[in-house]
């Protein structure tokens, strides 16, 4: 009769305290944006990733892979994902949807503070000073 140095470990169940945050081994590196805001809505909704696949109808393997590793979630999986929990694909995909600045010199404001920003700090202080009376004043 063989003994091992390994104890045996059961098979944990879903309702396991200990599948939460335990299960798994920690990721080498970090997960992409969009694995990371998927985690972070699973976890704010309390689900556990296989409560989360099975809602969307796919593998706790496959969960684990768009939270970890995947740069290219198919369309069809972020439209599930976004529905099921109420948000845009593009906040789910992180994306920055702000329209870029148009091109050009800058405005005569953002030139005045450049300027502003050289003064030595008494004079940026008078200046600064001066605009607040008289925007505290209008």
């Amino acid at each position: 009769m063989s003994t091992s140095k390994f104890a045996f470990t059961p098979r944990r169940e879903l309702g396991d305290p200990y599948n939460d945050s335990m299960a798994g081994r920690p990721p080498l590196k970090p997960a992409p944006a969009f694995g990371a805001n998927l985690a972070a809505l699973r976890k704010a909704r309390g689900l556990t990733q296989p409560q989360l696949a099975e809602s969307l109808g796919i593998t706790p393997e496959m969960l684990n892979y768009y939270e970890r590793r995947a740069t290219n979630p198919s369309a069809d999986f972020i439209g599930k994902a976004a529905a099921f929990f109420g948000v845009s694909a593009d906040d789910l995909l992180a994306l920055d949807t702000k329209v870029p600045r148009k091109p050009g010199p800058p405005s005569h404001l953002e030139q005045l503070t450049a300027r502003l920003a050289k003064l030595p700090r008494a004079k940026q202080k008078v200046v600064v000073e001066m605009l607040e009376g008289i925007l505290k004043a209008s």
